[in-house]
């Protein structure tokens, strides 16, 4: 160490270093008292380049078309270059492609075949990576001679890759080959041996250069690169050879051996070439001697003593490099020690049980054992062995070997004991295994396993299913561990397909493991048909097949087809053929389709235990078109204008029109006539045709047919109904109108009914139009009636209003004339004060009701009379009595309570009744009777007050 060297940690530290004088090979020496230690040898070498010389290059002279190479010419250097060309004062660098290739092996510029645009003056770059320096030399002018142009000539490979290349392991080979010819070669790559170029090959843009990356053994061979144009073909090939440093497959371990033993060392390594082997030990070579034997890469010690402990180091070599594996060897000698390796104090093991207490202590060398049993020297028998390991086995242990152990242990530097206690425990057996079930998803079972056992051995109960332990603490879904400390049943609650399989009840104790299995079998409807698909579509049929689903341990007995089309609720089951498709039947036809109606079909398949889910539906597809065969319904008309005959039916669904273009045909002719009209609707969704013609007379009967048509043809005509032509409004008014008033909100129309001809217009009813002076529009009501009725009651009028009325006759053309208008007085409002005061008296089965005569306003109705409306408590039907003075008498059973009204009666109707009174029954009353006033609202009021100003007086 000095000044220029020192040491940093175990780092090498170089000031001010010497091109000249530190170049070489440097190996570190790692030293402590266990030995010394060879580290990998490192290479220092300096990276530089120097500047190009100035010198001017001499002019480059070419015919346009002739190939040209501009030599770089680099400085002296060392490290790796990259190269560059700039062309003018261009800064950008000359772009390459199939005319242009700088070679990153020479640092030259090709020119396949030269243009008048490549005139000029070119300068090469030049870069040292690891120097991170670059230099510029100077420019080499291109001009162009005048003297002809060149012909076509046949390729010149100017560059190419060596005849033989040395390519490591993983590493990246790249390979040039460009050529000058004209017209402008094309370059490929091939392998002489015929095999094709690795996958992982990568070519640059003009295919000059070819890239095997990761490089490996079965990459190596010769490469050929072929240069072609329309003159010919020039081929450069070239030998890749693999090698590879060496890298350890075995490596040495750490060793620790006793005095006297043998060391066998081994180390391995692969590598191309092969590599040899060299051994040191603390950083100097082995050879062989007495107790040493080395062969390649083994290393034999016999003897060993203490001396030989030290560090090793196994080198594998080849031309390539030289890699080290290191490896201590520690050689001990000392007296027998239990403290790192005690026997535990106690050893638990049941009845008929195996046992093997072990005795290791350590001892270099190796100690001789002997056990005693209490103070007894322990003999050998058919049941207790010492093993060759010093180890004692017991077989077949019965509750008398209960007792302390004491292994011995002897070498020539001393001797140990260590003691043991040995508990014999009864075993543990499984009394209820769980054994083999059948099944049906849904269920809930029990899987028992009990057992019994040693009372001072606690019992742990583990259930697997399918080798998987369940986690019964974590609360898994469907499982739960039922039972006490003898018990470790299984519930199976709710049990899935999934469920079957194999389960394992494993009982644990600090001593053995016990196990015992069952398989369970859970049997479900079947899993949904797979694959449904549509062989050949019809009209009115459609081929399925399909594969069926997984059975669910129960074999399939049938299966079923739904259908779903645009038009149906849902998913329907169709007819098939066979009409019973068994478990075996894997196809079927479908039939009684509607023509022209996306359909999609779907599988379902069933069991013993029951109907599976349905398979995923087929592909939608629209069965064939055919003529329709469902003719329209309720084939009706009539109406509309003179010279009209109106003809309505119920349109065809569109799921039963069969096909494209659907339309509806009509056919008419008069009754009596024998020549049928044919008109075409051609409108999916008619439902009514009108047809006209001017000789038609009103009211005139026809013979009507509707039917459908469609692309594919025209299909069946209805059943043939009777439908008149269009008719004129009634020509006449109704006479003999009057108005009479009933009330105050009711009057009564009538006429006399008009005597009608096909001339003067049918009439089907009246239209009764009523209004007031005062109102706002011409009509406030209109009402119909049908047939001869020739009198109407309008209802909901004002009271004490002059009414106006006019009626017309109306067939389904309109309406006719109006008679003249009439008119009528409603009466005034019924009375709106109720009956007050109502006094009752009840005798045996007689009750005597008096009240206060009404006395009614100016814009009232006298009051005519009274109405007592009566019922029963308990039944909803009421009685009424009519009279003209202000009392009455009742005979009825009163075996119940009744309820009681009074109302006013006058012209202009009822007027307000009196509140409902409650008659008692007669149980609930003396035999000598009641009498009770009810007293009115204004009576209740009065008293009210009265009450309220004796209450305030105090405060007052």
């Amino acid at each position: 160490m000095s000044y220029h060297y020192r040491l940093d940690g175990g780092n090498l530290a170089i000031s001010s270093p010497h091109t000249d004088q530190d170049i070489g090979t440097y190996q570190c020496l790692a030293t402590n008292p266990l030995g010394t230690i060879l580290s990998q040898k490192a290479k220092l070498q300096f990276a530089y380049i120097e500047d190009f010389e100035t010198k001017t290059r001499s002019t480059v002279s070419v015919r346009e078309g002739q190939g040209v190479v501009l030599l770089c010419g680099p400085p002296p250097h060392f490290g790796g270059l990259s190269y560059a060309w700039t062309f003018n004062d261009n800064p950008l660098y000359v772009q390459e492609d199939n005319r242009r290739f700088v070679s990153q092996e020479t640092g030259n510029l090709y020119i396949a075949k030269v243009e008048p645009s490549d005139v000029g003056n070119y300068t090469c770059y030049i870069t040292n990576i690891e120097a991170q320096r670059s230099v510029q030399g100077p420019p080499t002018p291109l001009v162009q001679r005048t003297d002809g142009v060149m012909g076509e000539y046949e390729p010149k490979i100017e560059v190419h890759f060596p005849e033989t290349i040395q390519a490591a392991k993983d590493s990246s080979i790249k390979l040039e080959c460009f050529a000058l010819g004209n017209p402008v070669p094309d370059i490929s790559w091939r392998r002489l041996d015929g095999s094709p170029l690795p996958g992982k090959v990568k070519y640059s843009k003009s295919q000059a250069i070819l890239e095997i990356p990761n490089f490996q053994q079965e990459d190596e061979g010769v490469y050929e690169c072929i240069a072609s144009n329309l003159r010919g073909r020039n081929l450069a090939k070239g030998q890749l050879i693999f090698y590879a440093p060496p890298e350890w497959e075995q490596k040495i371990q750490n060793t620790y051996l006793s005095i006297y033993d043998s060391l066998l060392w081994e180390c391995k390594a692969s590598g191309k070439p092969n590599p040899w082997y060299t051994w040191l030990k603390n950083g100097e070579r082995l050879n062989t001697e007495e107790r040493i034997q080395i062969e390649n890469g083994t290393l034999i010690i016999t003897m060993l003593n203490v001396s030989d402990s030290g560090i090793y180091q196994c080198a594998a070599e080849n031309k390539y490099q030289i890699i080290y594996a290191n490896a201590e060897l520690r050689v001990l000698a000392s007296a027998p020690d239990f403290s790192k390796n005690p026997i535990k104090k106690n050893s638990v093991v049941q009845v008929g049980g195996d046992i093997v207490i072990e005795c290791k202590p350590n001892a270099f060398p190796r100690a001789a054992i002997s056990w005693k049993r209490g103070m007894e020297i322990l003999r050998q028998s058919k049941r207790v062995f010492i093993l060759k390991d010093g180890s004692l086995k017991i077989h077949n242990v019965t509750r008398s070997d209960a007792a302390s152990y004491t292994c011995i242990a002897t070498n020539q530097f001393g001797v140990a004991k260590n003691t043991v206690s040995l508990v014999v425990k009864e075993r543990t057996v499984i009394t209820v295994p769980p054994s083999k079930l059948d099944v049906t998803v849904g269920e809930s079972i029990v899987l028992p396993c009990q057992v019994s056992h040693d009372p001072s051995i606690e019992v742990v109960f583990v259930w697997s299913f399918n080798g998987d332990v369940i986690d019964l603490k974590k609360g898994v879904a469907h499982f739960e561990r039922i039972g006490g400390e003898s018990v470790g049943d299984l519930m199976i609650r709710n049990i899935q397909l999934n469920h079957s399989g194999k389960y394992l009840c494993t009982v644990k104790t600090t001593l053995e493991s016990l196990s015992a299995e069952a398989d369970i079998i859970v049997r479900g409807p079947p899993g949904p048909p797979e694959d449904v698909r549509v062989e050949h579509i019809s009209s009115t049929t459609s081929q399925l097949s399909w594969r069926p689903g997984s059975d669910n341990n129960s074999p399939i007995q049938i299966f079923s087809i739904q259908a779903r089309t645009p038009f149906s609720v849902g998913w329907q089951a169709v007819s098939t053929v066979p009409e019973i498709l068994n478990g075996k039947t894997y196809n079927a036809t479908v039939v009684g389709l509607s023509p022209w109606v996306e359909y999609e079909f779907r599988v379902v398949a069933g069991n013993s235990i029951g109907i599976g889910e349905p398979s995923k539906p087929s592909e939608v597809l629209r069965t064939k078109a055919s003529v329709p065969v469902m003719a329209p319904t309720n084939i009706n008309g009539g109406g509309g204008s003179r010279s009209e005959l109106v003809i309505t039916w119920e349109s065809i669904p569109e799921e039963l029109q069969n096909g494209e273009g659907f339309g509806y045909i009509i056919m008419l002719r008069p009754v009596g006539s024998t020549t049928w009209t044919k008109e075409r609707v051609p409108f999916i969704e008619s439902s009514r045709f009108v047809y006209r013609n001017e000789s038609i007379t009103p009211l005139s009967p026809f013979e009507v047919k509707v039917g459908v048509y469609n692309k594919k043809g025209e299909g069946a005509l209805s059943t043939t109904s009777i439908v008149y032509s269009g008719e004129d409004e009634p020509q006449l008014a109704p006479r003999g109108t009057s108005v009479q008033s009933f009330s105050a909100s009711e009057m009564e129309v009538s006429w006399n009914a008009i005597a009608w001809n096909r001339n003067t217009g049918r009439v089907l009813g009246y239209e009764v139009l009523y209004w007031t002076d005062d109102s706002k529009e011409s009509v406030i009501g209109k009402i119909r009636v049908s047939g001869n009725v020739t009198t109407k009651n309008i209802t909901g009028l004002k009271a004490n209003t002059v009414y106006f009325a006019s009626v017309r006759a109306y067939n389904t053309a309109g309406t006719g004339p109006s008679s003249p208008p009439v008119n009528g007085t409603t009466k005034k409002s019924p009375p709106s004060q109720p009956p007050a005061n109502i006094a009752w008296k009840l005798t045996n089965s007689k009750l005597c009701l008096n009240w206060e005569h009404v006395k009614t306003m100016e814009n009232e109705s006298e009051v005519l009379g009274y109405k007592i409306l009566y019922r029963q408590n308990s039944q909803s039907k009421t009685h009424i009595l009519e009279t003209n003075n202000t009392s009455a008498e009742l005979l009825v059973p009163f075996e119940e309570d009744y309820l009681i009204e009074i109302r006013t009666v006058s012209d202009g109707g009822d007027g307000s009744s009196s509140e409902e009174i409650r008659i008692p029954k007669m149980s609930s009353l003396s035999s000598r009777g009641v009498s009770v006033i009810e007293p009115s609202i204004h009576f209740l009021s009065i008293v009210i007050m009265i009450f309220y100003w004796f209450a305030i007086q105090p405060l007052i």
